[in-house]
């Protein structure tokens, strides 16, 4: 496993990171419960020490699930956790980072996972309703109480990132980085450089569209949220064939996946600290832990980043 330092604090993340959007059973489809405790056991004993989640993700059950996985190592890894997506009893979600939720859904979260203190914890998305200060003075004091070790954000922009850095230490970002979306290299990469900030990648393989499972217009169950996602769409809908079968060659060649490519892509990025990957199940587990510890040659770098540059940026 390769690992990178984590911003400028004294934490050393593995660059593949377990996402648990999934196994929260809401978003992805049916997950079993079982085999997502199986799969967290089994990243712990392959080296991944980076688990990422959310208080939204399965209004709790991830959570929960992660912590039943991690059970007394829970300690030993850094855990990742977001707040800033609210939900009321029907189900319905809205952005929320007032001081009252920073703190209700900490304590909450901290329940759960059943630790005294999170390693990690982020703002999920901005929440326009609420000004910045109010929610990172919120934060430092938690963090001062010896709730929080550091401080994140996820899907901020450039203009949020400046802010936030203004009011308090911020050592992540977390933003959607992959072949069909790469937007975050304009200004966000280098906002994280200037700020000394780690870059963490999420939807690496567009939803799973990179791994070729799923080719464009694949049609989900109705209770999976990609049915609404850009990546599926009939936009563009040959040159994003075109790319999948570029990836597949040049994984031939390496005897890698077409989703071990398109992950080391993003990995032999020196920018990019580290890539969060959902795991479902053991078997996905077993295959994006291969991404790692090989490169991709430069020619092959520069043929994939020539391909992708068509799409830029394309909806999540």
């Amino acid at each position: 496993m390769e690992y990178a330092k984590l911003g400028l604090t004294d934490l050393q993340v593995s660059r593949i990171g377990f996402g648990c959007w999934a196994i929260g059973g809401h978003g992805y489809g049916k997950v079993d419960d079982n085999e997502s405790i199986r799969g967290i056991q089994m990243a712990l004993d392959s080296g991944i020490n980076f688990f990422d989640t959310a208080d939204a993700y399965g209004f709790g059950h991830s959570e929960e699930i992660l912590s039943k996985g991690l059970g007394l190592r829970r300690n030993e890894v850094i855990i990742a956790t977001k707040f800033g997506v609210n939900w009321d009893k029907s189900g319905n979600t809205f952005k929320d980072c007032s001081s009252k939720r920073v703190v209700e859904a900490l304590e909450n979260s901290l329940r759960r996972l059943k630790v005294d203190v999170i390693p990690l914890y982020q703002i999920h998305w901005p929440d326009p309703n609420t000004p910045l200060r109010e929610t990172m003075e919120a934060l430092l004091n938690c963090q001062k109480a010896g709730k929080i070790e550091y401080i994140g954000c996820s899907n901020f922009e450039k203009e949020l990132i400046v802010q936030l850095q203004k009011i308090g230490r911020i050592d992540s970002l977390q933003s959607s980085y992959n072949l069909l979306d790469r937007s975050v290299e304009r200004d966000i990469l280098p906002s994280c450089k200037n700020f000394n900030m780690s870059f963490i990648a999420h939807s690496p393989l567009a939803r799973g569209f990179l791994s070729g499972k799923y080719g464009p217009t694949h049609k989900f169950s109705k209770l999976d949220t990609r049915n609404k996602s850009g990546y599926f769409s009939e936009n563009k809908f040959s040159e994003k064939k075109q790319l999948l079968d570029n990836i597949q060659k040049i994984g031939k060649y390496y005897g890698k996946t077409t989703s071990q490519v398109a992950l080391r892509w993003i990995l032999d990025n020196p920018s990019v600290d580290c890539v969060i990957v959902g795991i479902k199940n053991v078997d996905q587990l077993k295959e994006n832990m291969a991404s790692t510890d090989w490169r991709l040659s430069p020619e092959d770098l520069r043929n994939l980043s020539i391909q992708s540059e068509m799409f830029n940026s394309v909806d999540s």
